[in-house]
């Protein structure tokens, strides 16, 4: 598979639209496309997903690990790759280039495409492209500058090619059409876009139109299909997971792991009336339950069923929207308490939406309770990012540690456990905890812990 990877100068430079234009314009051509999320982001992937009606895959060195990133990389399919970065190019974790676009450009020796939204500049853009390229030993196969009318393109074009001696793709016009609306986790999910393929469409015609393809196509290149170890044997077991508009965040390979452990039955809060039956773990993951709360909270047969299946002692994993569901209740606005929704009630307390970020970034969890299902010297790599909080009367499972750029280093308290279930703000990839994985759904795990939650299963 031919792949490149596109990248900006920063964040809301366009990387996300043109990204969409050329992975259609690329299927209007008659080819099979796989899309790439450099990070740890769940929106833009769903974007990919729609497009080329298959999964997008996550690129996330820190998440993920080297190996992980390879194995998911060459799990792709498809004649061509497109792998959208983050952030600016070369933002990483901390003031360095660690875990940044270009960190992952170089661990899979692909070109990297800037799409840039310049503003008033002419030989400053010059300057700052040329800041770019010499920053670091990164290929820069061209730019695509995105917003801006003909006449601006042909002076940028010029100034470019003459003072950066890098090609110059074409341009996006000004075009309001393609405005892809925002919420407070980043792009609204593709599946609330009203006419998202006529958008996407419209970009993809306009690519044709003011872009190179024939030279941009060129610009991609092959790479080694690299060793994927990340892979577990059938032990039979069934995993209900919570899908639709409410719950959508999970990594494809979390998903591929648990497919390999058994069966797994997809089911709608939303929708569906209980969890599917006889399963062995229920997996529910992040997405925007305040959004949809009054629908789920509407549906209490669902309630139910999740909260009779968790006070039995059946095994559980939910991760941030998740955690918020099986709390009693969801206050959208944490400064008025008057109006709330109902939740499943198994956890006591209630979360709450405030307007400010109460955790962003990539973390640490280290497990502080031996008696929960995690053994206590397990260290988890995570990410969080979430505008909003509980207050349970739980005790936490979590000890979760943030290295600073000073090096400094702040934690907290998070994560909940009662009965077989474990629930936290923290979203986690597999690929980089396996042992987590394996802990959770009863194997390669303290032996007589498991055997006593077992054991209390049944004899509820």
């Amino acid at each position: 598979m031919r792949s490149i990877v596109i990248s900006s100068n920063c964040s809301g430079g366009g990387k996300t639209t043109v990204t969409l234009g050329i992975m259609k314009a690329l299927i209007n051509r008659g080819y099979e496309v796989q899309g790439y999320k450099v990070g740890p982001d769940y929106i833009d992937t769903a974007f990919h997903s729609f497009i080329t009606k298959k999964s997008s895959r996550n690129l996330d060195l820190y998440l993920m690990g080297e190996d992980g990133v390879k194995a998911s990389y060459s799990r792709g399919l498809g004649h061509y790759g497109v792998i959208e970065g983050v952030m600016g190019l070369y933002d990483g974790k901390g003031i360095d280039t660690e875990y940044s676009t270009a960190h992952v450009s170089k661990v899979l020796n692909l070109p990297v495409v800037l799409v840039i939204s310049p503003k008033a500049q002419v030989a400053t853009l010059c300057a700052e492209i040329n800041g770019m390229i010499s920053f670091d030993n990164i290929n820069i196969a061209g730019v695509i500058l995105n917003n801006v009318s003909e006449g601006y393109y042909n002076l940028l074009k010029l100034s470019i090619e003459t003072y950066c001696n890098i090609k110059v793709f074409g341009y996006v016009p000004n075009c309001s059409e393609l405005e892809l609306k925002s919420r407070h986790l980043g792009l609204v999910q593709s599946s609330e876009v009203q006419e998202l393929g006529e958008k996407i469409d419209r970009c993809s015609k306009l690519l044709e139109s003011y872009v190179d393809m024939d030279s941009l196509i060129e610009a991609f290149r092959e790479t080694e299909v690299y060793k994927d170890k990340f892979h577990l044997k059938d032990k039979g077991i069934t995993t209900a997971v919570a899908m639709d508009k409410a719950f959508s965040f999970y990594y494809k390979e979390n998903l591929e792991l648990l497919e390999e452990l058994g069966e797994v039955v997809y089911f709608s809060p939303l929708e569906d009336k209980s969890i599917p039956s006889n399963i062995d773990f229920l997996y529910i993951g992040g997405g925007y339950p305040e959004v949809f709360a009054e629908q789920l909270s509407s549906n209490k047969p669902m309630l139910k069923s999740i909260r009779d299946y968790l006070e039995k002692g059946g095994r559980t994993y939910a991760e941030c929207g998740g955690l918020m569901y099986l709390t009693e209740k969801i206050f959208n606005d944490a400064d008025s308490k008057e109006y709330f929704y109902y939740a499943v009630g198994f956890f006591k307390g209630s979360a709450f939406m405030s307007k400010k970020l109460q955790n962003f970034g990539y973390a640490e969890l280290n497990i502080k309770n031996s008696k929960s299902m995690l053994s206590k010297d397990l260290r988890i790599t995570c990410q969080e990012f979430h505008k909003s909080y509980v207050e349970l009367e739980e005790s936490t499972v979590y000890k979760v540690e943030k290295r600073l750029v000073n090096g400094e280093i702040i934690k907290w308290d998070c994560g909940y456990f009662k009965k077989n279930a474990i629930a936290g703000y923290a979203h986690v990839h597999f690929f980089n905890n396996m042992d987590m994985l394996q802990e959770l759904i009863g194997i390669n795990a303290n032996k007589k812990y498991i055997a006593d939650c077992d054991l209390e299963y049944k004899n509820k």
